[in-house]
């Protein structure tokens, strides 16, 4: 892994996270490929598929965050090879009465990515919260 590379995934990660708590919708779309396969917090469980899915997940999440939700990178690692990396992250995400009745409370990040004319592509993205259910 060089250096830069995990530093272009840091960045890239961290100007998404950025832009989905802002509802940027172009910058959230940037740097994932056509081929993207995303697995969220929210139906639909077998996940979706392809650029055009992906982009439709986004306005209602956004609509939730208007009212004041937080999402915001804990701690992020990477990991990066040649051509391929992955990523995997903690963020506080939630209202704030989510986050003040459970504090510890994260969503978990995992991100697969290709390098593609020199440009790192996220292709997998995976959220998800723990088991709440369980004391």
């Amino acid at each position: 892994m060089t250096t830069d590379d995990a530093q272009q995934i840091r960045t890239l990660v961290e100007r998404w996270a950025a832009a989905v708590h802002s509802g940027d919708l172009d910058t959230v779309l940037d740097a994932h490929a056509d081929d993207i396969v995303m697995y969220d917090v929210p139906p639909p469980f077998a996940g979706v598929r392809g650029i055009d899915a992906y982009r439709a997940v986004w306005p209602d999440f956004f609509a939730w965050q208007a009212q004041g939700a937080a999402f915001e990178i804990d701690s992020l690692d990477v990991t990066a090879g040649t051509d391929v990396a992955f990523a995997h992250a903690l963020l506080r995400c939630g209202t704030p009465a989510e986050l003040a009745e459970r504090p510890e409370l994260r969503l978990r990040l995992t991100l697969g990515l290709r390098k593609e004319a020199g440009r790192w592509l996220v292709s997998h993205e995976h959220h998800s919260f723990p088991d709440l259910t369980t004391p």
